[in-house]
């Protein structure tokens, strides 16, 4: 059983409410029905009723079972907009532009559905910018307890099972921080850790990547990493990581037995933080080409609660995959 199979077996075994701000989209539709088939999640679209069921009848798709919610006509819509207007004081929003966002903009909507309980996650993005969909999590769900940073990884699953566990290992952040300070970094390996666990079921070992392996090269960008493995000793964190590490220490037991004798994470390591935006991006993309491997992702970590964000190029099962590992992140 492969790894998608298995976390949506894991999302069977607690059904959680997913919502799919983007109605208008075919792809969102067929994802629906498929969602529902499988019954990974129950599922709410926003928008206009008569046109989705329309829209849906057009694209021959069955959604019955799926909550249709339109914000024009939700009994608490005023709730809502206070809440909005609240989060936003600091930036005086004023009451009609709340009320604006919440009757046109459905990420905004559909992130409020997720804050106030009456949904549990939302997936979004095959029909807006990763921007738009970052921004309205950001602004109403915030960031988990003692993280600022909201970040990215992929799970990466490799055929040859030689890596990480079984093939199966975590890269962050390759989505989201072009260049991660100390502090950012120490929150995406926090983040990074409590996505493995939770959607994957994997014991974290995290490795905080670097040019250098435990001092064999001097220089601010290793300092960068040394400083994040510092903070993740102060906050005490509940997770295995070592750092500076080469990636070759990192993965590969006989390089980390030499390089790193010491440690409980060299040449074992599942999770793999770079140390900016463009190590990982490349990275994961090596690999995935290279390998022959998946790359599932990204997954958007380190928000209150769970949004994720799809390529506007997505397959449907791209959604509907996205849908299962969504569900598998709520605690």
């Amino acid at each position: 059983m492969g790894l998608i199979d298995k976390i949506k077996e894991k999302a069977k075994q607690n059904l959680r409410t997913i919502v799919l701000p983007e109605s208008e989209d075919e792809r969102v539709l067929k994802a629906t029905q498929i969602v529902l088939k499988d019954k990974t999640a129950k599922i709410v679209l926003i928008g206009n009723e008569e046109k989705i069921k329309a829209d849906a009848s057009k694209y021959s798709v069955n959604i019955d079972g799926a909550t249709i919610v339109d914000p024009s006509k939700f009994a608490n819509i005023d709730k809502y907009i206070d809440e909005l207007v609240e989060l936003r004081k600091s930036k005086n929003l004023s009451r009609d532009e709340a009320k604006n966002l919440m009757l046109t903009e459905p990420r905004f909507f559909g992130c409020m559905m997720v804050r106030l309980g009456d949904a549990d996650g939302l997936v979004a993005g095959s029909n807006s910018p990763t921007s738009d969909v970052l921004r309205a999590a950001i602004q109403v769900i915030k960031t988990a307890p003692g993280i600022n940073t909201v970040s990215s990884a992929f799970i990466m699953e490799t055929a040859d099972g030689k890596f990480g566990d079984n093939g199966l290992i975590l890269f962050a952040d390759c989505a989201v921080i072009p260049e991660p300070n100390s502090e950012q970094l120490a929150d995406i390996a926090s983040a990074t850790a409590a996505t493995a666990a939770s959607v994957v079921g994997l014991e974290p070992r995290v490795a905080m990547l670097s040019f250098s392996t435990k001092g064999s090269a001097s220089h601010p960008l290793v300092d960068k990493v040394t400083k994040a493995c510092q903070i993740l000793e102060d906050r005490k964190v509940d997770f295995a990581f070592d750092g500076e590490l080469q990636a070759d220490a990192a993965i590969v037991e006989s390089v980390g037995i030499k390089k790193a004798p010491n440690s409980k994470v060299a040449g074992r390591a599942n999770i793999l933080v770079f140390p900016d935006l463009q190590a990982g991006n490349i990275g994961y993309k090596l690999v995935q080409r290279f390998s022959n491997a998946e790359a599932h992702g990204p997954i958007i970590q380190g928000l209150n609660k769970p949004v994720n964000d799809l390529s506007r190029g997505c397959s449907v099962e791209d959604i509907s995959n996205l849908v299962a590992i969504t569900a598998t992140q709520i605690k």
